[in-house]
């Protein structure tokens, strides 16, 4: 099971989607405030904001707290200054790891990244390490316990753009380029398709198999990088026994 496609399901089965649910509003104000920065107040026409409102929605965020970040970000006034980054890292067994950070203090972030790291057997890398190991991907999974197969998926995803259709045994994954996103969600939707994940991610090109020590660590290690506040996404190209993982996350 390999860390690109399964680590939204990973946090579900510990059971953090509860009470992780304010550290995930507080990444999304910050990812509605960028998007309204960067490509404009209108959703039509800023595909990034689109799809943060839908995630905040997805969150059950309350509607004014969405509109106070998209306010945020339309403010000349703001004075709150938001940089987006990307950490590398080396986590057990040679792991690759991509942080997706949003910050108003990159000495902070940095700090907090690199004690992850250093607390879970991992090492912060230089710039360019291991990013040349991952694509940035349009990423859909379908749990197949919902009825789904893979040639429903197939017939829709084909028509709007999608590069890969797979069955992935438990469900059917759907990869694309990022720009074809938003298209591929609206004609998911209109089929009455719903995704367990719908997201732009880092895909590794190729993954690491883990087991034992390495792997319960590593997973320690992407539940705290994503415990930290200014942590948007992480990305890893871990693979682990589907076995194994249940027994690691059972606990």
């Amino acid at each position: 099971m390999s860390g690109h496609n399964k680590w939204s399901k990973i946090k579900h089965s510990k059971g953090k989607a509860d009470a992780a649910k304010s550290a995930a509003w507080t990444k999304l104000i910050r990812e509605l405030t960028v998007a309204v920065k960067q490509g404009g107040m209108d959703p039509t026409a800023n595909f990034r904001l689109r799809k943060a409102i839908d995630d905040s929605r997805a969150a059950s965020m309350p509607k004014d707290t969405m509109e106070r970040a998209i306010k945020r970000g339309a403010s000349d006034g703001a004075t709150e200054t938001l940089d987006e980054l990307i950490y590398e890292g080396y986590g057990p067994g040679g792991v690759a790891v991509l942080v997706e950070v949003t910050t108003d203090n990159r000495n902070r972030s940095a700090s907090d990244v690199r004690s992850v790291f250093a607390k879970t057997g991992g090492s912060m890398a230089a710039s360019g390490a291991v990013a040349w190991q991952f694509q940035k991907k349009s990423y859909f999974s379908f749990e197949k316990s919902t009825g789904i197969t893979e040639e429903k998926v197939m017939e829709v995803a084909l028509e709007h753009g999608a590069e890969d259709v797979v069955d992935e045994g438990d469900s059917v994954d759907v990869k694309a380029e990022p720009a074809a996103y938003q298209t591929l969600k609206d004609a998911f939707d209109k089929a009455g398709f719903k995704a367990a994940t719908a997201d732009i991610l880092q895909i590794p090109q190729a993954t690491v198999k883990i087991s034992g020590h390495d792997a319960a660590t590593m997973l320690k290690l992407m539940e705290r990088l994503d415990e930290c506040d200014d942590v948007q996404k992480v990305h890893a190209n871990f693979d682990i026994d589907p076995a194994e993982l249940e027994t690691l996350t059972r606990g």
